[in-house]
């Protein structure tokens, strides 16, 4: 396993990891298998989506914060319980097959560390397995 840092420079912010995944698998010499990509933070999570859009990533922040607004009437005293909800709902890991030594996501797909109670240095962790 390796571990990565990312480095939010926003409260809410999505980072396109794809760069720091394939160098994981390029130094892991990983030909064919998957990737797992592990994010061990309770207030930032992972996803797949568009990447050939920068405002697609926009609109997701938007509606998350919409569906999940900052304030509100949460229970839970550190008062970020908006980045738990919205962390949970993006995932916290996310698999991608390796094929030839790189990774095999959709023509317009990307990975991305979502950041919701940012800014913060955060961990990533990254797998990578034989087939």
């Amino acid at each position: 396993m390796r571990e990565i840092a990312v480095e939010t420079r926003a409260h809410t912010q999505f980072v396109n990891v794809d760069r720091l995944i394939q160098q994981a698998v390029t130094e892991a010499r990983l030909v064919d298998g998957l990737v797992h990509v592990h994010v061990p933070h309770t207030t930032a999570g992972i996803t797949i989506n568009e990447n050939a859009d920068p405002d697609v990533v926009v609109d997701m922040a938007a509606i998350l914060e919409r569906m999940v607004p900052w304030k509100g009437n949460y229970a839970h005293a550190e008062g970020n319980s908006a980045a738990h909800v919205k962390a949970s709902l993006m995932g916290f890991s996310v698999t991608v097959p390796v094929q030839g030594g790189m990774l095999k996501l959709g023509s317009w797909q990307s990975a991305y560390f979502c950041e919701f109670d940012g800014p913060r240095r955060r961990k990533v962790w990254i797998t990578c397995a034989p087939s």
